[in-house]
């Protein structure tokens, strides 16, 4: 009993001698002040580095040609705007993204570093938090999901804010994007939220170039040669338009009927145009072939039903008289229909 009490006593004074003060007041907070020093420092340069490439990718300008090609080069990035605008978004949400890894990432080590030096053992720490780490990934399966989602969409450049985009039940302009949810305003005014890695498929209208595709039911009666010229002198007219032309990317083509309906037949036009340009251009057409066929007296059928009633005539009734003929293509038209190089159509599968 007296041995331990003697041994206590010596322990208590070694305790708090000058070297034990000194090692307790100064060597452990000038330690752990120097980690947080460090750490500032680590994350002031990183974070600074980061911002210095988001800047750089912002301000580099586009290319201006691909594969040789200047019309290439508009057809893909389109005008310096949208496309800086667009780079710029994507740029700047990776950057925030890159930052708060950093942060995290140093949060942590100064963390473990620190319990180290407080002579805490931060091997049952780091098994402790290795536990709860699998426990908190079981648990947020979903949340884990659609970040990764959205880190692949924002890498992959799948869509931006101002995109137009199906996603299946919503639809709409993109109006914000972050790594777990997509906002989205529906034409009606609704606002959709969506989970990043609850999209299965995504439809982008808005991205490199659109099209503006035109179904035009003209009556069986109707010359298709003749509607295939208006249509394509009418979208060529708007083309050349100054007002159109800088939205409008290659020369309107008029693929040729499309479908054979029971009581109408439908001739097809398509006008490559900018992203989100294509309805406004779309609607222009639409009423300009309107105009043009009324005052070339071709008719835009109305679904309808005929009754025919069977009469018995006499024999010598007067035969009806037989469709005028219709005119055949030119061969400049054979030629240009022809050498269309295979393309995909608009709807097909």
């Amino acid at each position: 009993m007296s041995h331990n009490v003697v041994v206590a006593d010596i322990v208590g004074a070694e305790r708090f001698t000058a070297e034990w003060w000194r090692d307790t007041m100064l060597g452990v907070p000038l330690r752990l002040l120097a980690l947080v020093l460090i750490a500032l420092i680590v994350r002031y340069i990183l974070h600074k580095l980061i911002k210095r490439l988001v800047a750089r990718t912002v301000d580099r300008p586009p290319p201006k040609e691909v594969l040789g090609s200047t019309q290439a080069a508009r057809i893909v990035f389109g005008s310096t705007g949208a496309y800086s605008e667009r780079r710029a978004l994507r740029a700047q949400t990776m950057g925030s993204v890159l930052r708060s890894i950093v942060t995290i990432t140093i949060g942590a080590i100064v963390i473990v570093m620190a319990l180290d030096i407080l002579g805490y053992s931060i091997g049952p720490v780091l098994a402790s938090a290795g536990i709860a780490g699998v426990a908190l990934g079981f648990g947020a399966q979903n949340l884990v999901k659609d970040f990764l989602a959205g880190a692949s969409m924002l890498l992959e450049d799948q869509y931006g804010v101002g995109d137009v985009v199906d996603m299946g039940e919503a639809s709409g302009v993109v109006e914000a994007v972050s790594l777990r949810v997509t906002r989205l305003r529906s034409i009606d005014g609704t606002v959709w939220y969506v989970r990043n890695g609850e999209v299965m498929r995504l439809g982008n209208s808005s991205q490199d170039w659109a099209r503006a595709v035109i179904d035009v039911a003209v009556a069986y009666e109707s010359d298709t040669a003749q509607v295939r010229r208006l249509l394509e002198q009418v979208a060529v007219e708007l083309s050349t338009e100054d007002t159109w032309s800088d939205l409008i990317l290659e020369e309107p083509e008029v693929w040729g009927v499309e479908q054979l309906d029971v009581d109408r037949i439908i001739i097809r036009l398509v006008v490559k145009t900018r992203p989100l340009e294509q309805w406004k251009v779309a609607r222009e057409l639409r009423e300009r072939i309107k105009r043009r066929f009324d005052l070339e007296g071709i008719e835009i059928p109305l679904p309808q039903r005929s009754l025919w009633i069977r009469q018995e005539g006499p024999a010598d009734a007067a035969a009806p008289t037989p469709p005028a003929e219709p005119t055949a293509d030119t061969p400049d038209e054979q030629e240009r229909k022809a050498s269309r190089p295979p393309e995909r159509e608009v709807g097909s599968p």
